[in-house]
C-alpha cells in the first residue's frame, strides 16, 4: 500500500510540473522607434518580456537612429571618427551590402543627403530640388565610399557622405525581438513593428498558422483596408509602399513619393504601389521592399527570379488597373 502512494504522489508531482509548463498566450504592445508595435507570443516561462522589449529598442536608437542627435550613427554623420560601433551596426551594414549588390544599387544606405533634401529624413536640408542640387548631393552617395574597420570605427571616402539605416531598421528590431522571445523559449509568436512581421510556429489558440494582411494601396487615411492576407509561419514579411507617405512642395505644389532612386537622385512614382517581401529575417524583407519600389515592376521580376529564400508580392498599376504579381512561394501562403 505505501508504495502505491508513493506512485501516485509522484504521478501527482509529475502532472503538476507539466500543467505549469503549459505555454500561456502573453501579449505586449506599445510605441517605440517612431512608430507602433504588437507581440503576440505563448510561452511557459515567466520573464519580464517588456524589460527585454524596450532593451532592444533602446540598443537600435542607441546605435541606428538618424533622429536622436547622440546616437552613433547621427555622430557618424556629423564627423565623429572615434565611434566604435556595435555588433547590430555592423550586421545591419553588411545585410545592407548584401542587398545592395544583389538589387544593382537600388539598395543605398548612403542615400541620407537626398532623403533630408526632399524633407523625408531627420533633417531637413532648406535646398532648391533642381538638378543641379540633385547632381551634387550624388556624389556623396555610394556604400562603396563607407568602411568598417576591424577596430569597429566607420570610414568615409567623404566627410559629406550621410548613412542611414532607417529602411532596414525597424526589420533589425523585429529580429532582435524575436531571438529575445526565443532564449526564453518562446516557440510560437508573432511580432509586429510599424507593419514589418516575423512569425515562427503557429497560433496556438486557434491551433492554425499565423495570418497577417497585406495593405491595399487604395486605402484612405480614415480608413485601413487590406488587399489580401497570407499565412506566415518560420519567415519575416515586410512591405513598402508609396500611398501613404509622400510630401507635397508647398511651393511648387508638387508631389514628391518617400521611395528614391539612388542612381538618378529622383524621386517620383514608379508603377509599382507597394511590395511585400518574404525573407529568412525581417532586416532582409525590410531591404528587398524598399529595393522594389525604386526599382520598378519589370526590374523587381527580374531581381526576383535570382534571388533564392526571397519571395515577393508586387502590387501595381497598369493604365490604370490595380493588378498583382507574386512568386511561386508568396502563391503558397496566399488565401483566397
Amino acid at each position: 500500500m505505501a508504495y502505491k502512494k508513493f506512485n501516485f504522489i509522484v504521478l501527482i508531482v509529475i502532472l503538476f510540473v507539466a500543467c505549469n509548463n503549459t505555454p500561456s498566450v502573453r501579449y505586449v504592445e506599445g510605441n517605440a522607434i517612431g512608430t507602433t508595435y504588437h507581440i503576440k507570443y505563448y510561452s511557459a516561462e515567466d520573464f519580464d518580456v517588456q524589460k527585454g522589449i524596450d532593451s532592444v529598442f533602446y540598443t537600435v536608437n542607441k546605435s541606428m537612429s538618424t533622429y536622436m542627435p547622440q546616437s552613433d550613427i547621427s555622430k557618424i554623420n556629423r564627423g565623429d571618427t572615434g565611434i566604435v560601433v556595435d555588433e547590430m551596426f555592423k550586421e545591419t551594414f553588411q545585410l545592407s551590402k548584401e542587398i545592395h549588390q544583389n538589387t544593382n544599387g537600388y539598395f543605398e544606405p548612403t542615400v541620407g543627403n537626398l532623403v533630408n533634401a526632399y524633407g523625408f529624413g531627420a533633417e531637413i536640408l532648406k535646398v532648391e530640388l533642381d538638378s543641379t542640387t540633385i547632381d551634387s548631393l550624388l556624389q556623396f552617395v555610394g556604400i562603396e565610399k563607407i568602411n568598417i574597420t576591424e577596430e569597429g570605427k566607420v570610414e568615409k571616402e567623404n566627410p559629406g557622405v550621410y548613412i542611414e539605416f532607417n529602411a532596414i531598421g525597424k526589420g533589425s528590431a523585429v529580429d532582435r525581438i524575436a531571438k529575445y522571445l526565443e532564449l526564453h523559449g518562446a516557440d510560437n509568436y508573432l511580432v509586429e513593428v510599424g507593419g514589418e512581421l516575423s512569425a515562427k510556429g503557429i497560433n496556438i489558440e486557434k491551433n492554425s498558422p499565423w495570418r497577417v494582411g497585406i495593405d491595399d494601396p487604395n486605402q484612405t487615411e480614415a480608413k485601413r483596408t487590406i488587399s489580401s492576407i497570407i499565412t506566415l509561419k518560420d519567415r519575416a514579411m515586410a512591405t513598402s509602399g508609396n500611398y501613404r507617405k509622400f510630401r507635397v512642395d508647398s511651393v511648387t505644389g508638387k508631389k514628391y513619393v518617400h521611395t528614391i532612386n539612388p542612381n538618378t537622385g529622383l524621386a517620383g512614382k514608379s508603377n509599382l504601389l507597394s511590395a511585400s517581401v518574404l525573407a529568412e529575417n525581417c532586416a532582409l524583407a525590410d531591404g528587398y521592399a524598399t529595393a522594389f519600389m525604386a526599382m520598378g515592376l519589370e526590374k523587381s521580376k527580374e531581381t526576383l527570379e535570382k534571388l533564392l529564400r526571397v519571395d515577393a508580392f508586387l502590387i501595381y498599376n497598369e493604365n490604370g488597373e490595380m493588378k498583382t504579381f507574386a512568386t511561386k512561394g508568396f502563391q503558397k501562403v496566399l488565401k483566397d
